[in-house]
């Protein structure tokens, strides 16, 4: 029995290169690790939707637009007057290693596929996760996203309601948005995983080594700025990689129609702008406002939520001060 599962897996595996490497099975769609999991025995998670096209499609654009087409020909509710899902979060693979938390190499990798640098995880594989708003999250706010912390569905609500302050979501907005990120989960092309390497693992530890590929979270630890911002950190910056940081992350949101009413354009007047404010104690301080983030308002509900450590380093913020410093390049 043990033989014949062995092949059942090494063909599931083999089906699954196939489609990913020769041309004539492109057609085919690439095995998904949840699959693979269920097959080994693992229960699908609660948060587990059949994917559908017609809910992938309704998901996709409340996750890009905050509202969808209804089946009357009517449009949607906002689900926020401010932002989008895509305001702080990628909805593709945003690192080249998918085991370890490293911030240069997520820049480099946003560099060359041109995405979005952003304070928010990305939706590409969030399904294939296990805790969602966890580590200083959970210290930080504590029983505000408890729930979140090992609830999909419960965080998308927190982000629905708090996040982007907007409303609950409906029943079938919630089923609509897991549809779509249930589309977007990785496949085992993502994590390289070999015949070879499945069938050179015992039985009882498939699992484990499969959920080796990749980070079973994202990693939140929540920094302070310098304490003297004259000196700022200790790391020399690197104006380049800054003015990929800048643009990449900074004008996502402060451009032309962008979340953000304070429009950052990469030129002398915006960046002198910065350099003034550097040492600032109030958030017109970078260190201030992206170790900080700003709080929603009555009256001004838009804020900047932080970068983490993990989504941009001491280093990095201190390259873009670099090339804050230096001007335009």
């Amino acid at each position: 029995m043990k033989q014949i599962y062995r092949i059942f897996i090494a063909i599931s595996v083999g089906a699954a290169f196939l489609a990913t490497t020769n041309p004539e099975y492109k057609s085919a769609k690439p095995q998904t690790i949840w699959k693979l999991l269920h097959e080994l025995g693992e229960n699908y998670p609660d948060h587990y939707v059949e994917p559908d096209d017609q809910w992938i499609a309704q998901g996709e654009d409340l996750i890009k637009h905050g509202r969808t087409v209804l089946e009357d020909g009517s449009k949607s509710a906002y689900i926020s007057k401010y932002y989008t899902c895509t305001s702080c979060h990628n909805l593709v693979r945003e690192d080249p290693d998918l085991t370890v938390v490293d911030q240069e190499a997520r820049l480099n990798y946003a560099i060359e596929k041109n995405i979005p640098y952003l304070q928010g995880s990305t939706f590409w594989g969030i399904v294939n996760r296990e805790t969602w708003y966890n580590d200083d999250y959970v210290l930080k706010y504590g029983d505000l996203v408890r729930k979140a912390e090992n609830s999909l569905p419960e965080s998308i609500q927190l982000c629905a309601k708090v996040c982007s302050q907007g409303r609950p979501l409906e029943e079938w907005e919630m089923k609509s948005i897991l549809a779509y990120l249930w589309s977007i989960q990785m496949t085992l092309s993502d994590i390289d995983l070999s015949i070879e390497d499945l069938q050179s693992i015992p039985d009882d530890e498939k699992v484990n080594f499969i959920k080796s590929k990749y980070l079973l979270k994202s990693p939140a630890t929540f920094a302070d700025p310098p304490e003297d911002k004259d000196k700022g950190y200790d790391y020399t910056g690197s104006p380049e990689l800054g003015e990929a940081i800048f643009e990449l992350g900074c004008q996502h949101c402060h451009r032309p129609m962008g979340e953000s009413e304070v429009v950052f354009e990469n030129n002398a007047l915006t960046l002198n702008w910065l350099e003034r404010h550097i040492t600032d104690k109030g958030d017109l301080s970078i260190y201030e406002i992206i170790r900080k983030g700003t709080y929603s308002e009555y009256g001004h509900k838009e804020y900047m939520p932080h970068y983490t450590l993990e989504k941009m380093s001491h280093q990095q913020v201190e390259d873009l001060r670099a090339f804050i410093e230096q001007g335009p390049i």
